[in-house]
């Protein structure tokens, strides 16, 4: 049996034009992004780039374009179901809002392992210096091995030859699981460190451009508790990221209007980092926001925000 919804802290309340206007703001912007991608899935023809974000995330278009107001937000005349399903939602004095006694305990590990990720992340000193090798090492030996990711769309740059010569010239370093695991069998071993699943919290770190880039995926995890306008905000960083990751891959991406980050050179070298760097300062307000609104949301759960480890 569901607990009474405790006395919200500094509720906000919007009427029913207030909330009705932000929710049709927030589709329009997101159609701009998922009528696009729908049009081209149907046609078969993919996005490289972009339909990323919609693929590897497995945030369905429709989740992006429901707006949601976030914990804290009282919605007037906004009846439950639809949208407000009353398995996140109760009405309290005419007022719909987010009912953290609605989580399942899977639900609340879920926004827990989330806050826990997020706090780690934030804390470690970032690392720049990696060139965005790991698309070059997914690649390595693509010709012996059979498999060229995007390449009935995308051609290498560079030939399979020079590709592989530029992998073995220089030390890779990639600190993210997910985007190791994609690795050719052969540049795996290239690697400094094996990171793992279970090793993700000793790893990952705020100068990487995928771990930044999952800021997207934790808050599509955490939805609809942490609110529709970060998680748009998320997937506008998600996308400026993307770009910078296929823009300094070994692919040549002139085709769909963008210039290389020539990596493989000085120049390029500079250009990276100076990108990444942007994007790292980019990412952490919007972490730290992530942050405070998990810690938020299970403290009025009754949960313990704090993690095992004590870690802050």
């Amino acid at each position: 049996m569901r607990r009474p919804l405790q006395t919200v802290k500094n509720l906000q309340t919007l009427t029913s034009s207030e909330w009705q206007s932000l929710a049709a703001q927030h589709r329009q912007r997101a159609e701009e992004w998922t009528v696009p991608y729908r049009a081209r899935r149907a046609s078969g023809q993919m996005h490289p780039i972009y339909d990323f974000l919609f693929i590897y995330y497995r945030n369905k278009p429709s989740q992006l374009e429901a707006w949601h107001p976030g914990y804290g937000v009282g919605l007037q005349d906004a009846p439950l179901g639809g949208t407000y399903k009353d398995s996140h939602y109760c009405c309290v004095d005419g007022l719909t809002i987010l009912d953290p006694n609605c989580m399942s305990a899977s639900t609340r590990h879920r926004l827990e392992m989330a806050l826990h990720l997020c706090r780690v992340v934030q804390e470690r000193p970032p690392a720049f210096g990696c060139f965005g090798m790991h698309e070059w090492a997914m690649v390595y030996q693509g010709d012996a091995e059979g498999e060229v990711r995007h390449a009935e769309r995308l051609p290498l740059r560079l030939s399979q030859q020079a590709t592989d010569a530029y992998v073995r010239s220089r030390p890779i370093q990639c600190s993210h699981f997910d985007a190791f695991r994609f690795f050719s069998p052969g540049a795996k071993a290239l690697n400094r460190i094996q990171p793992d699943k279970d090793s993700r919290l000793e790893n990952e770190q705020c100068g990487c451009l995928h771990t930044n880039m999952d800021l997207y995926k934790l808050a599509a995890q955490c939805m609809p508790w942490v609110g529709s306008q970060l998680l748009w905000q998320c997937f506008q960083f998600a996308v400026g990221a993307r770009q910078l990751d296929m823009q300094a891959s070994p692919y040549d991406c002139s085709s769909l209007g963008f210039d290389a980050v020539k990596v493989e050179t000085p120049t390029g070298k500079l250009e990276y980092e100076r990108r990444q760097r942007a994007l790292s300062a980019a990412a952490r307000p919007l972490r730290r926001e992530l942050i405070v609104r998990l810690e938020t949301l299970l403290e009025s759960s009754g949960a313990d925000p704090s993690p095992e480890d004590g870690t802050k």
